[in-house]
């Protein structure tokens, strides 16, 4: 850990980036409390301030996750489009309901307030990768598609 923290000057700037890294880093796809008081100690700042700020973004998560995290937008546009129906879809798919992870720890379901895709709704993220124009049966060719590809792993 301290190696990755080194990558970055010690300042209140940097925290946002720190804590992605971080994340990205974890075996789980969270921070650890471990990790929040050494990314306190280092910068040389309240543990508190820490937790406010991994605690106040949604991207970041104080619990563990699966290896894929998948968010599915529920804007007013996404709504309309049937994003609420593909929700179910990925709960049955799954197995899980929003906030869950699957009991083999590949994936754990979000909703998000917004991606900024409206042009393709209803979308979802999993991971970094942006899909759109989703209709149940593309969420199934690509769950399948990522379940594959961790196989071949």
């Amino acid at each position: 850990m301290k190696k990755l923290l080194e990558k970055y000057a010690p300042t209140r700037e940097n925290l946002l980036d720190i804590l992605h890294e971080l994340q990205d880093n974890d075996p789980q796809n969270h921070l650890t409390a471990e990790a929040l008081r050494e990314v306190a100690d280092y910068i040389g700042i309240p543990l508190s301030d820490v937790m406010s700020t991994a605690s106040f973004y949604s991207m970041f998560s104080l619990q563990p996750r699966g290896r894929h995290i998948i968010r599915i937008c529920e804007s007013p546009p996404c709504l309309l489009m049937g994003a609420d129906s593909l929700i179910t879809a990925l709960q049955e798919m799954l197995g899980v309901k929003v906030g869950e992870t699957t009991e083999d720890g590949a994936f754990t379901l979000e909703t998000t307030s917004c991606l900024g895709a409206c042009g393709v709704a209803p979308a979802m993220m999993i991971d970094d990768e942006l899909y759109g124009n989703l209709s149940r049966e593309r969420l199934a060719e690509i769950i399948d598609r990522v379940r594959s590809a961790d196989e071949a792993r």
